[in-house]
């Protein structure tokens, strides 16, 4: 049962957390953005979400939402790269050339959805057609450097391109953080060294880029350009059936990772989600297999419907047996999911079923408050936080989401 005195309580702690603590100015930096956490020390792609998210229900941060997607753009380089992070000065004892990344992708959520999702709250019609021309350019690089094999999917080449930081499912991977070499991270365009499996054509990656060709769509729209938003939706209904042609296993109605020669790699992890959260799959048109992946898999006790759920990798595969004490994407359940749950269940109808995920990570984060507060993950079946990242954004803000969701029930 969740002690709502003390649910609040925190609640209010965190806002006030957030708003002295996390929200600042990088050194050497003048606009404000959203740190991670202190083990975290700064922002990474995938985690423009929490600032965005953050903005939905505090709508005083739209400044910060727009400073942390403006921080990316600027960084973006003349080919079309997106940095993976940026990292606070004064935070890191890293040398100035390693204070912005390019050695992999984490882009984990569609950047461009993300992008389209904050004009549209704000109306800032001159930051949507900054995003469009920087998204086209992302495309763009992506073709080039990470769809080495011809068959139109993107590619994974380092286990960090995820974020998924010691799954199973980069198990055999000559690289599962960055290729290194010589002391040096190299640059996410380079192919590592050959491992008989890279490069692994990822569900969540290609998912997350059906995410960003939709949106580039609406941008086109958007901004009076109907021819060109006509060829981005060619260019996701082509992608989307190349995804599940390719990755779609109708036999266990599963979505598989693909090595190197167009095999199947066998690991079962959170990826599955993002067929939703990117909104791949349609309610109407894809019903069928929409309603069966969600039976089968994601509401299966066994796999994904654990006691606290979600965890990263489905609770019966084989590696999630052998996973890490912490940061493990092979095991816990995750803070970054239970956030992106906000992109999803509620739009496929599955609310009754976000409440009790929403209850549960309440009552899990409270009970354990004096213990370590609202850190990275969970064990999905004892709700015990392992020792990562105490005061943990994606965390937190799902924390507050959560209390004001149930509050108003």
């Amino acid at each position: 049962m969740i002690n709502w005195e003390k649910a609040r309580e925190y609640a209010r702690e965190i806002e006030e957390r957030i708003e002295t603590i996390h929200i600042g100015c990088f050194k050497g930096m003048e606009k404000p953005l959203f740190l991670i956490s202190n083990q975290y020390p700064g922002v990474w792609l995938e985690h423009v979400y929490d600032s965005i998210f953050y903005t939905t229900m505090y709508p005083q941060g739209a400044a910060v939402a727009k400073n942390t997607i403006e921080a990316f753009l600027d960084r973006q380089t003349e080919l079309g790269q997106f940095p993976c992070f940026i990292w606070d000065a004064g935070r890191t004892s890293a040398p100035a050339r390693e204070l912005v990344g390019y050695s992999q992708i984490q882009e984990c959520v569609s950047f461009m959805g993300l992008c389209l999702k904050f004009c549209r709250m704000t109306g800032d019609r001159e930051l949507l057609a900054r995003c469009y021309a920087a998204g086209t350019r992302w495309v763009d690089w992506l073709k080039t450097h990470r769809m080495t094999r011809g068959t139109g999917l993107v590619e994974m080449f380092v286990g960090y391109d995820t974020g998924h930081d010691e799954s199973g499912r980069l198990l055999g991977m000559a690289c599962p953080g960055n290729y290194v070499l010589e002391g040096e991270r190299m640059n996410a365009a380079v192919m590592p060294p050959e491992d008989g499996i890279t490069p692994i054509t990822p569900v969540d990656m290609n998912a997350n880029y059906f995410g960003t060709l939709t949106a580039l769509a609406n941008m086109a729209e958007t901004l009076g350009k109907p021819a060109e938003a006509e060829g981005w939706k060619t260019e996701a209904r082509e992608h989307k059936t190349r995804f599940i042609a390719a990755c779609y296993e109708p036999a266990d109605g599963w979505f598989y990772d693909l090595d190197k020669f167009g095999r199947k790699r066998p690991c079962r992890s959170s990826t599955l989600l993002h067929l939703f959260l990117e909104h791949v799959l349609d309610p109407a048109a894809d019903g069928d297999m929409v309603e069966r992946i969600y039976r089968e898999h994601i509401k299966n006790p066994r796999e994904f419907w654990t006691p606290y759920p979600f965890p990263a990798m489905a609770a019966d595969d084989p590696t999630a047996r052998v996973h890490k004490p912490k940061n493990s994407w092979g095991y816990f359940s995750q803070g970054l999911i239970a956030l992106r749950c906000t992109l999803w269940m509620d739009d496929y109808g599955w609310g009754a079923d976000f409440d009790r995920l929403c209850e549960r990570w309440v009552e899990a984060w409270t009970d354990c408050y004096d213990r370590l507060k609202f850190g990275q993950e969970l064990d999905p079946f004892t709700g015990e936080p392992s020792p990562s990242s105490e005061w943990y954004s994606s965390t937190m803000l799902f924390y507050l989401y959560a209390v004001k969701r149930l509050s108003s029930k």
